[in-house]
């Protein structure tokens, strides 16, 4: 949370000076010196509109029409600094308030942030101390590469440290509220509550309802409750996150009766599977770069899917031709059961099992990293014919396809696990939609 502090510092020992500006000299004669002093600071061209002084409802400084940026990488509407008037005489400046209207960060200024709040060693000290207490959003949003999160708005309350001691966080339209309290010396107690909510990265899963309740540290989250209810179904279960050096997470999911029609198509669109999903995935993962979470994860679970039908192929006629690839159709099935692991992009579904009225298959599949495929899968038609196939080739270019079934299983690979990242469920979302019938993926 090093960021943070100095991000707090140098905001405020801007707007310190400007509160110290006698009251009946012109704060807007100011402009051209405070735009090149937070110019050289961040290395960026900064525009201030216009700057005032203002009395009620408590002597302020109002900043009007902000931007940082060539591009407008980042744009402010209007910040109020509300500072402490005696602690103007002391060593100590204290800042009531920082209210910032309509702030707009963009993926470029969030890249710079590092940058701009990184100490500057050669620097003098500071000639006073600046203490902030509280800084308050108001219809505040990020536009990242091709999302736009919010509006929302934000309070946050800032200890001696220099550290948030609380904030709340809504968005406007009332679906999404998060809260930090304080809870012991360390730590802050994490609420979450969402309703009819979407999450904004990421394929965007709708739940019903979500609380998430827990503790935060500027360094871990230990989330010791999620409860959500989604897709006629629920997802609940603990996960523990810590990025102190790299990024650590782990956890336990309990997922029951999810209906997959809806669900599976946003990590794959051209998967389509119907039913009820009950899994109890377990997973991990440790990676120096956050980025590269993905590639590191381990996960195992059971599962069973009700009552469903797996489209784009029938496998009681893909049965009985065992050279040629079958595609269209669908398979309706009872059940389909096994157990799936997933470890360091190496993905395997064991004890595979389907029953489809007269059709019954078991058998293992094994997904390597470079998306090779083997495995054996006995396919039974009726009460005596059992067909043994392998599996070879890769997931664009499958042999022996009756083993489709499996491909509802490998689907668990993106739903079972949700909020982790996008990076597993595109993978075995991709290959899914490839045996689905869908387009291949001819990326590198």
């Amino acid at each position: 949370m090093k960021w943070f502090k100095r991000a707090v510092l140098v905001i405020s020992l801007i707007f310190a000076g400007l509160a110290m500006v006698p009251v009946l000299v012109s704060l807007d004669s100011y402009r051209p010196q405070i735009e090149a002093m937070v110019s050289d600071k961040l290395k960026e061209p900064v525009m201030l509109r216009q700057l005032n002084l203002r009395v009620l409802p408590l002597p302020h400084v109002l900043i009007e029409g902000i931007q940082v940026g060539k591009a407008g990488d980042l744009t402010v509407g209007k910040v109020a600094v509300t500072p402490d008037l005696l602690s103007l005489l002391t060593s100590t400046k204290v800042i009531r308030s920082i209210d910032i209207d309509g702030l707009l960060i963009t993926q470029r200024a969030l890249d710079k942030i590092p940058q701009w709040t990184k100490a500057d060693p050669k620097a003098p000290p500071a000639a006073f101390k600046v203490v902030v207490r509280e800084i308050r959003l108001n219809d505040a949003s990020l536009q990242l590469q091709q999302k736009k999160l919010g509006p929302f708005d934000a309070e946050v309350g800032i200890g001696e440290d220099g550290l948030p001691q609380r904030a709340l966080l809504s968005a406007r339209d009332g679906k999404f509220k998060a809260a930090l309290q304080p809870a012991d010396q360390n730590r802050l107690r994490l609420t979450v509550d969402a309703r009819d909510w979407s999450l904004p990265l990421g394929p965007p899963m709708k739940f019903d309802e979500l609380k998430v309740s827990g503790f935060a540290t500027p360094t871990s989250l230990d989330l010791r409750q999620i409860e959500s209810k989604l897709y006629q179904g629920k997802i609940g279960g603990v996960m523990e996150v810590n990025w102190q050096k790299g990024l650590r997470l782990k956890g336990q999911l309990a997922v029951d009766a999810v209906e997959l029609r809806e669900l599976v198509p946003l990590f794959s669109p051209a998967a389509k599977i119907s039913g009820r999903l009950s899994a109890k995935p377990l997973f991990s993962g440790e990676s120096a770069k956050p980025e590269q979470i993905g590639a590191a994860m381990r996960l195992e679970t059971p599962f069973d899917i009700r009552d469903g039908v797996l489209q784009g192929i029938d496998l009681q006629r893909a049965a009985t031709r065992l050279i040629t690839r079958e595609t269209g159709g669908e398979t309706r099935f009872d059940t389909l059961s096994g157990q799936f692991a997933m470890d360091r992009g190496t993905q395997r579904i064991t004890n595979l099992k389907v029953t489809s009225g007269s059709l019954g298959a078991e058998g293992n599949v094994t997904i390597a990293p470079n998306k090779a495929l083997s495995g054996r899968i006995n396919a039974q038609v009726g009460s005596a014919l059992v067909v043994p196939l392998n599996l070879s080739g890769t997931v664009d270019s499958p042999m022996a396809l009756p083993s489709g079934a499996s491909i509802a299983g490998a689907a668990l690979g993106s739903v079972v696990m949700p909020g982790v990242g996008t990076t597993v469920g595109a993978k075995v979302g991709n290959w899914a939609g490839g045996l689905f019938g869908g387009e291949k993926d001819t990326r590198k």
